[in-house]
């Protein structure tokens, strides 16, 4: 019986405060830019440019789950447009309200299938052209051009620019796409030897096609793998290979002090803290690279203006103390940093270096060894 309640209970994860908002921000401003700038929320049967209740829809899948096969640009602008196509065929055809709404829909489906453009909001324009027989007898298949296709367009674009603006990435990866180095190398954890089609193949077999990319699944497989490998020996953790006594500096840190500590110690990252071990940011080696390239002015004088909040990076990712070894090394190959600061209350308490991942796999891949040849 409880398992049957369950059923009932949420089906995904938690989502985090910040992500929530970040969603509900983009739809705000995608559909305010639409309504703003170009359609309007009251029916205007003269231009057709007016805001339809599925642009709701629509926004729910383009900024809160971007990354799903259903709301990408092609599911989104063709799945709205091709409903509205047959919604409207349909609604010129039958008169009978309750046979034109369900055929609207059903038909709508079946086409967006058939075209590989799936987009749940858009039964709702079919069944939005099938309910309003008089506007659609007015727009005609105009309806499809506007507002359906135009507001559906003017989304998508808002949820690229939203994406790029916040960290996020939309439209999806593509599976053979370049790195972010311009080569063709498949990133750390996505070269598993499964190929684009066979990765598809493992989709449809489990009818996942339109719930996730291939992409993604790659990127999955890899990061559960690594997860799997923490089961088969004592897990690692962040606490277990993090430097606890550290050199730090404060935002008011000259740059010519945090060169010299660079320089003297070799560092590869110099964390920034504030009153009581607060972390504030970390200055990676490529922030001094960037800061002294192409300047005019001598260095020296250039050195006494700039200080240490001028050149941090303060929305690095950071992990706590209890953070698996598999979790840090995927973080750090997924981000391309040198070193991750470990936090806990706030507090910086320790960094865990490229170095210190490194040392810790070779001592693991030794003992494994060690282990094999006392077992022959």
């Amino acid at each position: 019986m409880s398992t049957f309640l369950k059923a009932f209970g949420p089906a995904v994860a938690r989502t985090k405060p910040s992500e929530a908002i970040r969603a509900g921000a983009g739809a705000f401003l995608g559909l305010a830019i639409c309504g703003l700038f170009v359609l309007t929320p009251s029916v205007d049967l003269h231009l057709g440019l007016y805001l339809i209740a599925p642009f709701g829809a629509s926004s729910v899948l383009l900024f809160a789950v971007p990354n799903s096969p259903l709301a990408q640009p092609w599911s989104a602008i063709g799945g709205n447009s091709i409903a509205a196509l047959v919604g409207v065929a349909v609604c010129l055809l039958v008169s009978d309200p309750i046979l034109r709404i369900a055929l609207s829909v059903g038909l709508a489906l079946t086409a967006m299938l058939l075209c590989r453009a799936i987009h749940p909001p858009a039964g709702a324009v079919a069944m939005t052209a099938a309910m309003n027989p008089q506007d659609i007898a007015e727009l005609g298949f105009f309806f499809a051009l506007t507002p359906v296709a135009t507001g559906t367009t003017l989304l998508v674009l808002s949820a690229i620019v939203y994406a790029r603006i916040t960290g996020r990435r939309y439209p999806f990866r593509q599976f053979n796409e370049p790195n972010r180095h311009g080569t063709t190398d498949r990133a750390p954890f996505e070269r598993l030897g499964l190929s684009s089609d066979e990765l598809m193949d493992i989709l449809k077999r489990y009818r996942q096609s339109f719930n996730l990319g291939v992409e993604d699944l790659a990127r999955l497989i890899g990061a559960a793998e690594m997860q799997a490998a923490t089961h088969r020996a004592t897990p690692v953790v962040a606490a277990d290979l993090m430097s606890r006594d550290l050199v730090t500096v404060t935002p008011y840190t000259p740059l010519a002090e945090i060169t010299d500590l660079f320089e003297r110690h070799r560092f590869t990252s110099l964390p920034v803290v504030t009153t009581g071990r607060r972390f504030a940011g970390i200055i990676f080696q490529f922030h001094l690279i960037v800061q002294n390239r192409g300047t005019k002015s001598p260095l020296f004088r250039k050195q006494q203006r700039i200080h240490a909040r001028d050149i941090m990076e303060s929305t690095t990712p950071r992990v706590e103390p209890s953070t698996p070894l598999a979790a840090l090394v995927h973080l750090m190959a997924e981000n391309e940093i040198d070193a991750v600061p470990v936090i806990e209350e706030e507090r910086i308490v320790g960094v865990v270096t490229r170095t210190d991942l490194i040392a810790t796999l070779a001592r693991s891949s030794l003992a494994e060894d060690v282990t094999c040849d006392v077992q022959v």
